[in-house]
């Protein structure tokens, strides 16, 4: 009976951590936890005795506790999550690069609906209208809208 008792006062504690750590919330990890706490104070009540009962459930109390403070230290999440940050920056607009409507540059990858082209210098997403442009195609800009580039292919001579 005893060893159900410690088994179940694990399994608790187990059952309540997986649920302060992977489970956000108060799911059913967090209700089987919890029940197997109280199922372990009620064994230790009804089977072993009632000084035997309380001890259990100082014990139990303690160690939830003391858990409880372990799993929520900032040092523990600091071991446990990402360390890395974001800090990448939104595209400028492509009037800031210095694009306009008319202006020709190079398909820089095939645009089958969007691609990249490259115009002055600067590389820059684009979407063809009217069909597939090949890579190291000409273009020129017809239109630009909401920092989106429109181009069409034009031929090399012109």
């Amino acid at each position: 009976m005893v060893a159900l008792i410690i088994t179940l006062t694990v399994v608790g504690l187990i059952l309540l951590i997986v649920e302060l750590i992977l489970i956000p919330g108060f799911g059913v990890a967090g209700i089987l936890g919890v029940g197997s706490l109280v199922v372990s104070c009620y064994l230790g009540f009804s089977q072993i005795g009632p000084a035997a009962g309380a001890v259990i459930t100082a014990a139990e109390i303690v160690l939830t506790v003391s858990a409880t403070m372990l799993v929520l230290r900032s040092k523990t999440w600091k071991k446990a999550s990402l360390g890395t940050s974001i800090d990448s920056k939104v595209d400028i607009s492509p009037e800031e690069k210095g694009m306009e409507v008319g202006q020709k540059g190079v398909a820089a990858t095939r645009l089958a609906l969007a691609g990249q082209v490259k115009i002055n210098g600067n590389l820059a997403e684009a979407f063809a209208r009217d069909s597939v442009i090949e890579a190291g195609a000409a273009v020129e800009i017809i239109d630009i809208q909401d920092n989106k580039i429109f181009v069409k292919e034009i031929a090399n001579n012109s």
